[in-house]
């Protein structure tokens, strides 16, 4: 693709997201073939969602990182998309369905990177990324199905368009994680108050760092790594539940924490 191409298949994926109608397909010269052109596509939608007021960009999320995940969407692998500032909820959050197409939550562990991850000696693994951790969180991501028709879109065109991220809710800032088996930890998602799934920590390609290895590596192989300060959505340990009708959810990750949100 070039450069007009990726800019109008930018515009045209932002129209969802600024008050528009759910995004229909798009057209056919501007459909991403590849990963490459999907984050080429994704950096210039960013642009266009700065200059109409989403802020900074302060976080990242990585889609399809579990199994359960990897089926519900038919993809094979994990992609990253990014977070803005004002779609940053701490705690707990009311939230009215009316913003969205159709949200939905995940029950995800976040990480707060306390160094940057410059790649500088190498690809990560599990055990050196921990060593840039400085807390975790328990979290919800709230993700928007802002699409006609998701299952006819192909990957490169899912990262385009940030993989569904709507926002978060982060909660408190656990610092004291290191002695965590976080492969066993358990994620509960519950709806009005009933538990309504389950995960473990291993469901996230084998370990949750290990997701964050992939990104680091992924990010830094771009020339663009993880800076200390930004947080990153490690995935689901839940398949996606989406909501019409109001609701009060929470997640607990053990020995992480929890996060609320009630949609009104």
């Amino acid at each position: 693709m070039n450069e007009t191409e990726i800019e109008k298949a930018a515009s045209f994926l932002s129209q969802s997201r600024l008050g528009g109608p759910r995004t229909s397909l798009l057209p056919e010269e501007l459909v991403p073939q590849t990963e490459t052109e999907g984050y080429a596509i994704q950096a210039a939608l960013h642009e266009i969602l700065a200059l109409a007021g989403y802020g900074n960009l302060v976080g990242h999320k990585i889609g399809c990182t579990t199994e359960v995940m990897q089926k519900f969407l038919n993809i094979d692998h994990p992609c990253a998309g990014e977070i803005f500032r004002s779609m940053v909820f701490l705690g707990e959050a009311n939230i009215q369905l009316s913003r969205f197409h159709r949200i939905g939550v995940e029950c995800e562990i976040a990480a707060r990177l306390g160094q940057d991850m410059l790649g500088e000696k190498g690809p990560y693994t599990r055990e050196s990324a921990a060593a840039a951790v400085g807390s975790l969180m328990g979290a919800i991501e709230l993700v928007d199905d802002r699409y006609e028709n998701y299952a006819l879109l192909n990957a490169p065109t899912l990262i385009a368009d940030d993989f569904f991220n709507a926002g978060v809710v982060l909660g408190a800032e656990e610092i004291n994680w290191q002695e965590l088996n976080l492969g066993a930890i358990d994620g509960v998602l519950y709806i009005n108050n009933c538990e309504h799934s389950r995960g473990v920590g291993s469901d996230i390609l084998g370990h949750p760092l290990e997701a964050l290895a992939w990104l680091a590596n992924h990010r830094a192989g771009l020339g663009r790594p993880l800076r200390a300060g930004t947080f990153v959505m490690l995935g689901s340990v839940v398949e996606t539940v989406f909501f019409d009708s109001p609701a009060e959810v929470s997640v607990l990750l053990e020995g992480v924490g929890e996060a609320r949100v009630k949609f009104v």
